[in-house]
């Protein structure tokens, strides 16, 4: 290998610059069995924060070095991802696609069709104050983060919320789907939720929706998520 082609050489990390949020947030990763699945886990998270941006190329030398694992458990990754339609595989490199008004429409459409019926679906525990504590601390972490102006945290709280609920959804393939499509939207979203009147749109939504859950209404729960749902659509 000549020394402009590794990831530690300078020469290389001038011609292939690696996004700097990538530099911060990604650690080596020790090795082990499940090593695939983890550098998976790794760079999914990195596409939920927004580290790569739409068209920004990827290379499976600079994750490799990054993680300190070899090529292989970072193609296989990046290839898993782009079945998902996370990446694409544009000229033997890997980006973040853009994605179009009718593409917005479409994941659209099937969130419409999942959450409000996930949602339904858990109402009946949610009555219980331990089941929703995680719910309700997510929203209130985005209240506050919507109070003091930090996007960032909002975008976490905002998350960490539907992560909450999804823990119990009972149907493991649905709570995959939806995480699935959640995730295409996180460019989209990263970028309209820096308008505080579109935080606001969200905040309202995620208190409609919180609401219904403790009084175990799984109608109301439903409705709450297809008004907000289609709220979002349209700031998008």
């Amino acid at each position: 290998v000549s020394p402009s082609s590794c990831i530690l050489c300078p020469v290389y990390r001038m011609r292939h610059p690696i996004p700097e949020n990538l530099v911060n947030n990604i650690k080596p990763l020790e090795r082990n069995v499940a090593l695939a699945e983890r550098v998976y886990d790794t760079l999914r998270e990195q596409l939920r924060r927004g580290a790569v941006k739409p068209g920004q190329p990827l290379q499976e030398e600079q994750f490799a070095g990054m993680l300190g694992v070899s090529r292989t458990p970072v193609r296989e990754a990046m290839a898993r991802l782009a079945t998902e339609g996370l990446l694409s595989n544009e000229r033997r490199s890997f980006t973040v696609p853009h994605l179009s008004r009718q593409d917005i429409e479409d994941i659209y459409e099937l969130r419409l069709l999942m959450e409000p019926a996930a949602l339904r679906r858990i109402a009946p525990l949610t009555t219980e104050r331990r089941n929703r504590r995680a719910i309700e601390e997510a929203l209130a972490d985005a209240a506050a983060a919507h109070r003091a102006k930090d996007v960032e945290a909002f975008c976490e709280a905002n998350v960490r919320w539907r992560a909450a609920w999804l823990e119990l959804v009972p149907n493991a393939r649905l709570v995959r789907m939806i995480e699935l499509y959640a995730d295409h939207m996180q460019h989209i979203r990263t970028i309209t939720l820096d308008s505080e009147r579109v935080r606001n749109i969200v905040l309202t939504g995620l208190r409609r929706m919180t609401q219904a859950l403790a009084r175990g209404d799984g109608e109301q729960a439903a409705a709450a998520t297809t008004e907000h749902l289609m709220r979002a659509r349209e700031e998008f």
